[in-house]
């Protein structure tokens, strides 16, 4: 059984063992990189099914020790696919309920036009004092950034100019703020309406390891019918449609 087939079969079950419409009030810890998107789902979501989804937005790998240490989320909406299979493992979470939301795409980005190229070339001729990623030990993107520079080639010119943010979130604080000229977010933080103000590259994903963005079932929401409604949402059309238009890949 297929984890999409799983969710749809708890829900169904548990659907049919419910006497009566129970609204749940659904706590959510949801990556930072997927804010957006998921500040549109949510009203949507909750309109349909009746259930209050509340929200925290982070980093994965503290949204991993949190959940070890007995933080009561129902649901993970990750950054990544190795931590929900990790929970799953150590028993914090649903076995086979896991399932990829959404494909992450890297941007390099700058608020400012002309400051990045369409090729990505300004990693190599340099100019820049610093670059902002996030922690590439906390968040897939980080990683993803890291791996881009040493694909290229360039990661030791620039490690000594590299400034790390907890989330993505802040990496494009700093960008913004001009703490740092540049550096790399996720596309869905900087795509608006089709467009991305400033200047940037979308990464080329053969450049890093595929970003995939997995849901989990936390052990907290097991046999509720909101944190199922909640997952079986976010595989569907009008959910997926959302995702896809913040720049996301659809997953396969």
């Amino acid at each position: 059984m297929t984890p999409r087939t799983l969710v749809a079969s708890l829900m169904t079950g548990l659907l049919l063992t419910t006497t009566a419409a129970r609204a749940d009030e659904v706590p959510v810890a949801v990556a930072a990189n997927f804010t957006a998107p998921f500040n549109q789902i949510a009203p949507a979501f909750e309109k349909a099914t009746g259930h209050k989804l509340v929200a925290s937005f982070g980093s994965t790998g503290k949204f991993y020790a949190q959940i070890k240490n007995g933080a009561p989320f129902e649901v993970l909406l990750a950054a990544d696919d190795e931590t929900p299979a990790k929970l799953m493992k150590e028993g914090a979470a649903v076995p086979g309920s896991a399932f990829s939301y959404a494909i992450g795409r890297l941007v390099l980005w700058s608020p400012k036009p002309g400051v990045v190229d369409e090729q990505g070339a300004v990693l190599k001729a340099g100019g820049f004092e610093h670059l902002a990623l996030t922690n590439p030990r906390l968040a897939p993107y980080g990683a993803a950034a890291v791996e881009t520079l040493k694909a290229l080639g360039v990661y030791d010119q620039i490690a000594p100019r590299l400034v790390t943010a907890e989330t993505t979130v802040q990496a494009q604080q700093f960008i913004s703020s001009g703490n740092a000229p540049l550096g790399f977010v996720a596309l869905s933080q900087v795509l608006k309406d089709g467009r991305i103000e400033g200047s940037s590259w979308t990464v080329p994903a053969h450049l890093h390891t595929p970003i995939r963005q997995d849901a989990v079932l936390l052990n907290a929401g097991q046999g509720k019918a909101g944190p199922l409604a909640l997952l079986k949402y976010l595989q569907g059309a009008k959910a997926q449609a959302v995702i896809k238009s913040y720049g996301y890949e659809a997953p396969k």
